[in-house]
């Protein structure tokens, strides 16, 4: 059975910050591959500041093309708008059943988990690996038995600096 950590993102634009901490999660998480599962649409973030799915796609594809334990899922590509992460980790369950996922988050986005749908689901089911992100405070859910928190590099850039920084050139 292969252990798979799901990178969940909209990577708009995937940044070194992004492939950082991937890199990181395969050397210490206990993950046999690394999958960025590329969000056509998250339903806690503006739609209308999200690039094409397709040039989103073909960026990161880019950036991981000689990185071999590390690919690209556009599973959610297909399913109901807006994504919603315990719809996607039930299809991939479904589609692989000799597979297990485990997923990859920043403490920003543990932080306000309650947020999600199904939220106490995928805690319950699924092992979440965390890199810290800055001004972060830890709430219970950072002493779940199923959250490993990482003494990751601490990445301090979005996606958002960097469409700004492209805006203003």
């Amino acid at each position: 059975m292969s252990t798979v950590g799901l990178y969940f993102g909209s990577f708009n634009p995937v940044h070194d910050g992004h492939l950082a901490i991937a890199e990181y999660m395969l050397e210490h998480a206990s993950i046999d591959e690394l999958w960025f599962m590329l969000s056509p649409q998250n339903p806690l973030k503006n739609p209308d500041e999200l690039w094409s799915n397709e040039k989103r796609f073909e960026l990161l594809k880019s950036a991981i093309d000689k990185r071999s334990k590390m690919s690209i899922s556009t599973i959610e590509w297909d399913m109901p708008k807006p994504s919603y992460t315990i719809d996607t980790l039930e299809k991939l369950t479904e589609l692989y059943p000799n597979t297990t996922f485990s997923i990859i988050m920043g403490s920003d986005n543990l932080e306000k988990i309650e947020q999600w749908k199904s939220f106490e689901n995928i805690l319950n089911v699924y092992k979440i690996f965390v890199y810290p992100r800055p001004n972060v405070i830890p709430n219970a859910y950072f002493k779940h038995p199923n959250v490993t928190i990482f003494d990751a590099p601490l990445m301090d850039i979005s996606s958002t600096e960097v469409r700004k920084g492209l805006k203003n050139q």
